[in-house]
């Protein structure tokens, strides 16, 4: 018994060194920490780094520096990165690189001027140490950014030119690094320079030219092997750190890289993305955050006035130097208070970056002691106060989006969407599916409903019982994307009739159906005619035929017809077909006429829409095939059609979908008919009378008058 308790009493000798106990007190130090801080308004991240500063080596010594939790903070550190970059918005970086490259070059040069005299001068050092100390004050690493994502501002342009910042900077002080190393060993020559610019020009290579390919060979390969896509995200991601630290650069900056290779081929709605972000911001990213704090040793403040001094002068200049570089850079750019505060709170925490270039600098006896403590105490007060501002600023700008004074995102009734998805075969249902989930406005609390018509017959019970048996699965592929599925079985003697009798009873907004899978049948869906579900309903319907996995497409065509301004549903596509090309990173590029080509870059311009955006002149719609010269099988094409009666429905828009089917088979397709106006206002006692025997004499002698003016031009040509 008594061997038992020693035993017992054995595995709780500070530090702990059994594994299984390290890793339960540190999940509950990730599961604690941020509730209890959150009472008295502390954001999180701070909660995780005090707690790393009490159960750490210098606190109450309950864990130890020891591989375990060097592994896990390496991990976590690598993933913060890899996030920022993966979750940096490529469109919005595009159009405002010009802004990052003057915030990057900011925030690096005013903490350099700042640093180098107060350390040379002030503290005494040498021009080796001095400049080393006054370079890590330009780093920044993006602790704070876990808070932009969870609030929803990361796609705030202030974020983007930050994170767009960040690269830059580390990048070059991270390269000043390794310059200072060589000159303090006295070898730095045109050997380094040839060296270093060499492996710099393979690691980019490799990472921007030959991932990519890799990557989508893989995603389209294994298509529906989801839980293998992010064993293999994750093997990019540290392999990228290992090549960029073979090129002699820092393995963050790897780890950023990988996040812009894979940017494109992971959209930031995709269940991918969400489990990247859950596993991250659950496990790894906490635990390099509890790191930090047990790399703070408090008791060297009291080791003598020297380490005080030292300390200070570090967290005032490096502060100081972030605040006036997101001062300045408000000024230049005319942001908003909010957005200055953001820029300061992403770029002003320490950490990362900061302790590569300090410890490298200690372990050659460049820094000495006093610059080690000094740096750690600056770590944990920079991390507190960018935690604070970052959270600060980030609520100011929801309060701004709330109140429509800052930036209008997507059309306000969209808030309350309903998506329907009618199916008739259960195996095409995945991309149509996600297709929805990327349609559907984040805002919205309604569900996508999905929706099987089951024939009325002697069978129906019984068929309605598999059909909802069977649709149960897709409930579980939603939750990945933590998006809610309401499935729906009705009986109806036609599927086109229940479905436009559903979508009314729903009120859905979208109804996005599948692609007939006989070729030239376009007119039918689901066993019956579209036209049927067009002509009683008043919604945008998407009919779609995705011949490879959304992310994979390398640019959306969308052809729109004249007068498509002055439909209802105009705007409405517009910001779908926006949405979409900002989820998979890819330009838009218009085919329409010059009238139609105002009307869109104005709604962009009211709608606050941004992206890549591109114009071709397109009038001649009876040669509407010579578009195939522009478009190609990665392009996701979109045609722009409308119902009779609209006022851009043209005759030919009704034979284009049987030519898409011929002359397009291999590629992308989605038909969309916007919205209409509600046309339920026809008076009962003439609901008898129809047009449509005049309307098609009307065609007929369009048609004929066509044909004899092409008799006459070629009689002309002759």
């Amino acid at each position: 018994m008594f061997e038992f308790f020693q035993s017992f009493a054995h595995e709780f000798e500070l530090p702990l060194k059994n594994p299984v106990l390290i890793f339960s007190l540190v999940l509950l130090i990730i599961l604690l920490s941020p509730i209890l801080l959150r009472k008295l308004n502390i954001p999180g991240i701070i909660g995780l780094i005090l707690s790393g500063v009490l159960v750490g080596p210098h606190g109450l010594n309950l864990l130890a520096k020891n591989s375990a939790v060097e592994l896990f903070s390496t991990i976590g550190l690598l993933y913060i990165m890899f996030i920022a970059g993966l979750e940096l918005d490529l469109n919005e970086f595009k159009a405002n690189r010009n802004k990052s490259l003057a915030f990057g070059f900011f925030t690096f040069i005013i903490p350099l001027a700042l640093g180098y005299p107060v350390c040379f001068y002030l503290l005494g050092y040498d021009f080796n140490a001095s400049f080393l100390t006054a370079s890590m004050f330009a780093t920044h690493t993006l602790v704070a950014y876990p808070i932009v994502s969870r609030l929803g501002v990361s796609k705030n342009q202030a974020v983007a030119i930050t994170v767009g910042g960040t690269i830059l900077t580390d990048t070059a002080v991270l390269i000043i690094l390794a310059v200072i190393m060589e000159n303090s060993k006295g070898s730095l020559n045109q050997e380094f320079w040839i060296r270093l610019g060499i492996s710099l020009a393979i690691f980019s290579a490799i990472m921007f030219l030959l991932i990519p390919k890799i990557a989508k060979w893989f995603f389209r390969k294994l298509e529906s092997e989801k839980h293998s896509h992010y064993i293999f995200v994750l093997s990019v991601v540290f392999f990228a750190a290992f090549l960029a630290e073979v090129a002699g650069i820092e393995a963050i900056i790897g780890a950023f890289v990988a996040g812009l290779a894979l940017n494109k081929l992971i959209p930031h709605s995709s269940a991918l993305m969400n489990r990247i972000e859950f596993i991250g911001n659950s496990l790894f990213i906490p635990f390099f955050l509890i790191s930090v704090g047990m790399l703070v040793d408090i008791r060297v403040i009291m080791s003598g006035p020297e380490a005080l001094i030292v300390a200070a002068a570090l967290t005032i200049v490096a502060v100081s130097g972030k605040w006036l570089a997101a001062l300045v850079t408000q000024l230049v750019f005319k942001y908003t208070g909010a957005q200055r505060q953001l820029i300061f709170g992403l770029s002003g925490a320490h950490a990362a970056a900061t302790l590569a270039v300090i410890l490298v600098g200690y372990k050659a006896n460049v820094l000495d002691e006093n610059i080690l403590n000094g740096t750690v105490i600056l770590i944990l007060i920079t991390c507190i106060i960018a935690s604070f501002a970052t959270e600060k600023a980030s609520k100011k700008i929801i309060k701004y989006n709330e109140g429509d004074n800052f930036e209008v995102v997507i059309p306000s009734e969209m808030e309350d969407e309903h998506i329907l998805l009618p199916i008739a075969n259960v195996e095409n249902i995945d991309k149509l599916l996600e297709l929805s989930i990327y349609l559907k406005d984040k805002k919205s609390v309604n569900p996508i409903s999905i929706l099987s018509v089951v024939s009325n017959n002697d069978e129906a019970e019984i068929n309605i019982v598999k059909a909802r048996n069977k649709l149960e699965n897709f409930v579980k592929q939603a939750s990945a994307f933590e998006t809610k599925v309401n499935i729906i079985t009705t009986i109806d003697y036609n599927a086109a009739s229940g479905i436009a009798r559903i979508a009314k009873e729903i009120m859905a907004d979208i109804i996005v159906l599948g692609w007939p899978r006989k070729a030239g049948l376009i007119d039918k869906i689901v066993g019956e005619k579209v036209n049927s579900i067009l002509v009683n309903t008043d919604k945008s319907a998407y009919v779609c035929h995705l011949e490879k996995p959304l992310e994979l497409h390398k640019k959306i065509s969308v052809a729109a017809p004249p007068l498509a301004e002055h439909e209802k549903g105009f705007e409405h596509w517009l910001t779908k077909i926006v949405k979409l090309s900002q989820e998979f990173t890819v330009s838009v590029e218009f085919y329409c006429d010059m009238i139609t080509e105002k009307a869109i870059l104005k709604a962009i311009k009211q709608l606050k829409l941004n992206g890549s955006f591109l114009f071709k002149r397109f009038t001649d719609w009876d040669e509407f095939l010579i578009l195939a010269r522009d478009i190609h099988p990665e392009d996701l094409f979109i045609l722009v059609s409308a119902r009779k009666g609209a006022p851009s429905h043209m005759t030919v828009l009704e034979s284009l979908p049987i030519k898409l089917e011929k002359h397009f088979a291999s590629f992308s397709r989605i038909i969309i008919y916007p919205q209409q106006y509600n046309q339920n206002h026809v008076i009962e006692r003439f609901e008898d009378i129809s047009a449509e025997p005049l309307n098609k004499s009307i065609e007929t002698i369009q048609k004929l008058g066509k044909k004899i003016g092409e008799i006459f031009k070629g009689e002309e040509v002759k």
